[in-house]
């Protein structure tokens, strides 16, 4: 399904079954050697929660979480929001966090992007550089499991051909062809040629309601960022009811580069390597009473 999908919007693309590489190893580092057992999707709060007004009380912890999706000791990838409470600002969270269990403490392997306040660029750090925590803020999608190795899907795709960045183009795909069943699939790939279009959030959280799609366009701040970049997808072909984001996919590097992935602006010579599995269980965590779509992208 995914290979004939995604030879309409790239000019090569090979997906095949593999067995998951060691993710202990580079260019990842993660804190564990894959993503299989067990996996499963949590979406976490929700945009509404950051816009058109911030609620800072919104934090959350990923040990919790792990226990809430009955799957304490997880190993969890994703996407989400620092929490500003532990920062002092407000920053982009790359989570890539081992739980902690009744034998072992969390190990956190997470990467911060936030705004440099001396050159406006992006600093990305080790968030375990700094703190000893696994909190986030606000809203965060998800992938858990327990962290082992196994059968994994890998997707290869060179040459971007068609509009659709890459993780809307697998979502897209799953949708068209699943339908009115929700497929949701999480993982890593990393973009290894190329260009990206990446944001950060402010590290202010905007004093005026961002009420529509460009005035949150006109708030974050935009990059191109190089590769290798390493990214952590979560992505869910359609929306059962739940009021999901369908998709989140943050990125980190090891030359200082990261943030929210949009799309590669380099679609002649981007070249993408992906590791992802299906996951059997969907958890929403605390979703917003009161919702809109603005912020979604």
């Amino acid at each position: 399904v995914l290979q004939k999908g995604l030879k309409e919007n790239f000019a090569d693309a090979r997906v095949s079954v593999v067995d998951c590489p060691d993710l202990t190893q580079e260019p990842f580092k993660f804190p564990a050697k894959g993503i299989c057992g067990k996996p499963r999707i949590a979406d976490v709060g929700g945009v509404p929660y950051l816009i058109p007004v911030v609620q800072k009380e919104k934090v959350y912890d990923l040990n919790t979480v792990a226990k809430d999706i009955e799957l304490p000791g997880a190993f969890i990838l994703g996407a989400g929001a620092a929490s500003s409470k532990i920062l002092g600002v407000n920053a982009e969270l790359i989570p890539i966090v081992q739980t902690k269990n009744e034998k072992k403490p969390a190990v956190n392997g997470s990467y911060v992007a936030q705004i440099n306040p001396a050159d406006k660029g992006c600093l990305l750090e080790k968030y375990s550089s700094k703190y000893s925590d696994c909190e986030f803020g606000l809203l965060a999608n998800l992938y858990a499991s327990e962290g082992q190795p196994g059968k994994v899907i890998e997707v290869k795709a060179n040459g971007r051909t068609g509009e659709l960045n890459f993780v809307s183009c697998l979502r897209q795909i799953l949708e068209k062809h699943y339908g009115e069943k929700p497929v949701g699939m999480g993982g890593t790939f990393i973009i290894q040629k190329g260009k990206a279009k990446i944001h950060i959030m402010p590290p202010e959280f905007s004093a005026c309601p961002l009420n529509t799609d460009e005035d949150v366009n006109n708030w974050l701040k935009f990059f191109e960022m190089k590769a290798p970049l390493i990214c952590q997808p979560v992505i869910v072909s359609r929306d059962p009811g739940f009021d999901l984001r369908v998709e989140h996919t943050h990125c980190f590097s090891h030359h200082g580069e990261g943030g929210h992935y949009h799309q590669d602006t380099s679609p002649d010579s981007v070249q993408y390597l992906g590791y992802f599995l299906p996951a059997e269980l969907l958890f929403r965590i605390d979703r917003p009473l009161e919702t809109h779509l603005v912020g979604r992208d």
